[in-house]
């Protein structure tokens, strides 16, 4: 079995900053993609960023220029560095990692349980 945790969320006014951190942990032999999403209320989830195992970090145009995804390989941690937040980035913030299994050699994505992230005044 795998775990995704996530931390770091809360209340902060616009223009400040949060650090988001998500840990897996549990049978895993690898994990290649590793990706922060969000849902605010009455809207679909969402790409915020992601970063693959090699290769490029992704981002969606919101994020671009105020967000920063990066990880940790030996702790299998992912991070989302936020500037300059707007309420409009209020959301449940998810963390979903594309882990492949010790026990299966399958890969397979697991999902957090989300981190409430609030921009107001």
């Amino acid at each position: 079995q795998v775990q995704v945790v996530e931390s770091g969320g809360g209340l902060v006014r616009p223009g400040e900053s949060l650090r988001l951190s998500c840990a897996a942990s549990g049978s895993i032999l690898t994990i290649n993609e590793m990706a922060w999403y969000r849902q605010a209320p009455g809207k679909q989830r969402e790409l915020v960023a992601s970063i693959p195992r090699l290769g490029s970090t992704n981002y969606a145009d919101t994020a671009k220029g105020r967000f920063a995804i990066s990880r940790d390989i030996g702790q299998k941690t992912v991070y989302l560095q936020m500037n300059s937040l707007k309420p409009e980035d209020s959301a449940v913030y998810y963390c979903k990692m594309n882990v492949v299994e010790i026990t299966t050699l399958r890969m397979r994505d697991y999902w957090g349980q989300g981190t409430q992230v609030t921009v107001s005044s």
